[in-house]
């Protein structure tokens, strides 16, 4: 396996997408837009993964919003790619802000095509504001000893 093929952290939650027709921009590759539906769709089965509701945060009024968003586009993706979308929490303080990094890799050669980092914070669903994680949200968005191992490395 070469280098380009790893995936950057260990324990990745992956997500596979495949690039339709209505990805595809006038330039005939994906559209840069479609990246971040990618990495939210994948925010959204990490969630899944993990039995967490979105109920549960409404029921709370919590949330996290991304104040901060990073991406790098290392290559093009074309119609009919299957790619593996990679996320990890990589921050948090546990009380207000984490952060979710992601890669994209391609399934057919795993070669990077992508990676962004988004910067999060909780907030009140009623008014928009700042707001401390409910206890659902400080849960899952914890650094794992070993993604936190990593990164110290």
């Amino acid at each position: 396996m070469n280098e380009q093929s790893k995936w950057d952290l260990p324990d990745a939650f992956i997500h596979r997408v495949q690039a339709k027709p209505e990805h595809i921009d006038g330039f005939g590759h994906v559209n840069n837009a479609v990246y971040n539906t990618w990495l939210d769709a994948t925010a959204w089965a990490h969630w899944d993964h993990f039995g967490l509701d979105p109920a549960i945060c409404v029921l709370a009024r919590r949330g996290m919003a991304v104040i901060r968003a990073e991406a790098d586009y290392l290559q093009s993706a074309y119609f009919g790619d299957k790619l593996d979308v990679a996320v990890w929490i990589t921050a948090s303080d546990g009380r207000l802000r984490a952060q979710r990094q992601y890669q994209i890799r391609r399934v057919d050669n795993g070669v990077t095509i992508f990676r962004a980092k988004w910067k999060l914070i909780c907030i009140n669903l009623d008014n928009g504001r700042p707001a401390r994680m409910s206890k659902e949200l400080t849960d899952h968005y914890r650094v794992s000893d070993k993604i936190a191992a990593a990164l110290s490395e």
